[in-house]
């Protein structure tokens, strides 16, 4: 399997993601919860047995032999400018390792994305995120939509699974519930000024900037609207805090550029709706 394009494939090509957490589900007090504070958190997605697995492969994949490798559409080893302060972002998992592509085809997941963005959904991309104890650099304040304008309109959602405890201490992820209905803000460095956003917000959206922060244990989920505002701080526990980032889109999104829409993926012409295999329609 090393080395072949997993993007070929649409369907579970392992058992590992087969059975687990049938039953999960969003109920309609969630949802409306989710309306109107932009997240919902504490979902239940994986075994214990799954997050060995996509710990394993996430060790492979940060080895230095990987850093070129062309089936990632994004690769930082650090992202931060700080080459004290570490962040290892990745963007095209799913392509790469058979645990990360079968994760994007979990049936529970979908099924939950489904009801959240109200039809059928594909996978616009999935992503890494490692802070290493000790020295994890910020994510800073952002909206995800902000780095998916060349996509329309704004039906998006993403899903953050840890694959460890995810604490205050190492640097959980924290929402500003109801930002969701904000404007769309300008965009930051992501891992350099945590508060740089903070700039151009109005003094009404200074008065509601009130984050929450959303420890998980691994193994848990949660999902949050494109708009909504959120970042981390540094990990400065003894522990490493990982995580797997899945983004979907409902089906119907299209193209908002002539541009490749993901690095060394075909155009998609502007107006055209994203399909194909890059952008699979995922079933539960």
């Amino acid at each position: 399997m090393r080395n072949r394009d997993l993007s070929r494939q649409h369907q579970l090509i392992g058992d590992l993601f087969n059975s687990q957490f049938d039953d999960t589900s969003v109920s309609n007090d969630q949802a409306a919860f989710f309306d109107a504070n932009g997240y919902i958190a504490g979902i239940k997605l994986l075994s214990d047995v799954q997050i060995e697995a996509l710990r394993q492969d996430l060790s492979t994949m940060m080895l230095n032999e990987y850093a070129d490798d062309p089936r990632f559409y994004e690769y930082h080893s650090n992202e931060s400018a700080d080459p004290a302060k570490a962040l290892f972002h990745a963007l095209g998992a799913w392509r790469v390792s058979p645990s990360f592509h079968d994760l994007v085809f979990y049936p529970p997941l979908i099924k939950i994305a489904a009801k959240l963005l109200g039809g059928q959904v594909r996978l616009w991309h999935d992503q890494i995120f490692v802070k290493p104890a000790g020295d994890g650099a910020v994510v800073a304040w952002h909206q995800d939509y902000s780095y998916w304008t060349r996509t329309k309109p704004v039906s998006h959602l993403t899903c953050w699974i840890g694959l460890d405890d995810s604490m205050i201490e190492n640097g959980c992820v924290h929402y500003v519930p109801g930002s969701h209905r904000w404007n769309l803000l300008p965009r930051t460095d992501l891992a350099t000024d945590m508060n740089a956003v903070l700039h151009v917000l109005t003094p009404e959206q200074h008065t509601a900037f009130l984050p929450v922060p959303i420890e998980l244990r691994a193994g848990e989920a949660s999902f949050h609207h494109p708009m909504l505002v959120h970042g981390s701080y540094e990990n400065s526990s003894d522990k490493p805090r990982r995580a797997v980032v899945i983004n979907f889109i409902r089906d119907g999104v299209c193209s908002d550029s002539d541009e490749p829409l993901l690095a060394g993926v075909p155009p998609v012409s502007r107006d055209e709706v994203l399909t194909g295999r890059f952008f699979p329609l995922l079933l539960s």
